[in-house]
């Protein structure tokens, strides 16, 4: 199938999409409760069902706060970023269908966003000519828990910090096996299946989703019994927004015991760091599923950080038989409740639960975040050169590495659209970070692509994997088709595969079945695989 080439014309055109996606300027609810627009328009056809408070045009006066107000990585604050025509924050799903309806009357593309932590940016800017709005599910938080039947229902627009605070609220004694962050949204976090430091005794936040209300390409709601085991499968793990908008979730919560225990063991290189961090690599991955513990490796220090699901009097003779050069004794131990461990491991020693409902990030910088798996152990010489070579390079940034082993190993390869099952000691996640525009950003961002380079012998091949959710455009971007204007699924392999392996061409199916016009779209959806 052959792509759009830019000609002359297209390139005429891609400038005029870009200008009325970048400086359209128009009005708010803030001074125009009933926007004085034709009845054609994108906009009132949005007005006519939603209310006028709840949207919000570019030029109008609340826009940016609107915009920024979850605008994670700092690379996209920029008056260069093409940013959405339209912010509609919905506070019903009527509001969704609505929003969705309009933009395919309309041809306006929908973004959605829940949290803002898409690494790349994509749910709230476009690298691509054409005018888009967003659906910012900022109103739609609610989280409510059964206890007794241990599950919960989770809107799209909660942090998982307020998802673990409602749950701890019904019962101290459940759980969620979800991210680290508490800021994280549920809706982009779960769409790609989403880990923390339960995955290894309860698997992925999606292994555990039970059902779910997503509004599809057509504007309708469907949920489990209505939409299919082939879309249900694709949400659950498919990646965000390819799909439809998923408004809701329904959760497996799963039981912890009262106590769990945290360690956090930071080790320098003239400490051991390199001859722990290569027994680690093998070791890790074998513990007990109640065991987990991560490494984070930067500059001349490697800190081993543990969750393990019991008292410090059963850990203890667990990791000092299995791992005694880590040297773990009581004094490291910090015993407390699991919802208190998501605040301690996160934020520090000093913050208490409540402050996981913040949703403000803790960090405010500019990043670039890539990703790898890992089937064979590191040789203590690579580990050796990584400190020596790479971590004291100008721009250096920090590898955060998660064990897997045990439950997030069981499911077979294409079970869900997450493939990195069986097989896998560990996932890399590389991260530089820097402040300012321009020069400052060339370090860093050299630093971990060539990194990322020099790592190539040492990680998974054909493909070499990448976590959908550390979102890389560095792997590959959509291209539209000629005259078709759906994205090519040729072209989508070559990042898809990297993310899915074999899973990537049912998924390329079902979104030919959900949505074949490819109106849930952006650089790196799923392309339709058309018959």
């Amino acid at each position: 199938m052959a792509t759009t080439s830019m000609t002359t014309t297209s390139r005429a055109l891609a400038l005029v999409l870009l200008s009325s996606c970048c400086l359209l300027v128009a009005v708010d609810a803030a001074y125009a409760k009933k926007p004085n627009l034709s009845k054609n328009d994108f906009l009132s056809c949005l007005a006519a069902g939603i209310p006028a408070r709840q949207l919000y045009a570019k030029g109008s006066p609340s826009y940016g706060s609107v915009l920024t107000s979850t605008i994670r990585n700092l690379r996209y604050l920029s008056s260069k970023t093409c940013n959405p025509l339209y912010i509609v924050t919905p506070t019903d799903v009527k509001h969704i269908q609505v929003a969705v309806s309009c933009g395919r009357r309309h041809n306006v593309r929908i973004r959605v966003r829940s949290g803002g932590h898409d690494y790349e940016g994509l749910s709230y800017r476009s690298e691509i000519p054409e005018p888009f709005a967003i659906v910012d599910l900022v109103n739609m938080r609610n989280v409510t828990v059964d206890g007794k039947a241990r599950t919960a229902w989770v809107e799209s627009g909660a942090q998982i910090g307020e998802l673990y605070y409602g749950i701890s609220k019904a019962s101290p004694t459940l759980a969620f096996p979800a991210g680290v962050c508490p800021t994280i949204g549920v809706g982009g976090h779960f769409s790609g299946g989403g880990f923390g430091m339960l995955l290894r005794k309860f698997g992925l936040a999606s292994d555990n989703v039970l059902d779910v209300k997503v509004v599809d390409a057509n504007g309708k709601v469907q949920d489990r019994k209505s939409m299919g085991e082939d879309y249900l499968w694709a949400v659950r793990g498919g990646g965000g927004s390819s799909f439809g908008i998923v408004v809701s979730w329904k959760l497996r919560l799963l039981p912890v015991p009262a106590t769990v225990t945290v360690i956090q063991m930071p080790k320098m290189v003239n400490e051991g760091a390199v001859d722990l961090l290569t027994k680690w690599q093998s070791l890790a991955p074998t513990f007990p599923e109640d065991l987990m513990i991560r490494v984070m490796a930067q500059a001349q220090k490697a800190v081993f950080e543990g969750l393990y699901l019991g008292t410090c009097d059963a850990l203890l003779p667990l990791v000092t038989s299995r791992f005694p050069e880590l040297g773990v004794n009581r004094s490291h131990c910090n015993e407390m409740s699991w919802v208190q461990s998501i605040a301690f491991i996160h934020l520090g020693k000093n913050a208490t639960v409540k402050d996981i409902l913040n949703r403000t990030s803790s960090i405010r910088a500019f990043g670039k975040y890539k990703s790898d798996y890992v089937t064979q152990p590191l040789s203590k010489a690579t580990w050796d050169t990584i400190y020596k070579d790479w971590f004291s390079k100008p721009g250096s940034g920090i590898m955060i590495m998660d064990p897997y082993g045990a439950t997030i190993s069981k499911p077979g390869e294409a079970d869900t659209p997450f493939p990195h099952r069986k097989g896998m000691l560990y996932n890399i996640q590389y991260i530089t970070f820097w402040f300012g525009e321009g020069a400052p950003a060339e370090a860093p961002i050299k630093w971990i692509r060539d990194f990322y380079a020099f790592m190539e012998p040492y990680v998974t091949k054909n493909p070499r994997q990448a976590y959908v959710n550390y979102r890389d455009l560095d792997l590959g971007v959509n291209a539209v088709e000629a005259g078709a204007n759906v994205s090519c699924y040729q072209v989508g392999k070559v990042w898809g595969e990297k993310y899915f392996k074999g899973n990537f061409e049912r998924l390329a199916r079902t979104k030919a079945k959900v949505d074949p016009t490819d109106f849930f779209r952006n650089e790196q959806s799923i392309p339709p695989l058309l018959a």
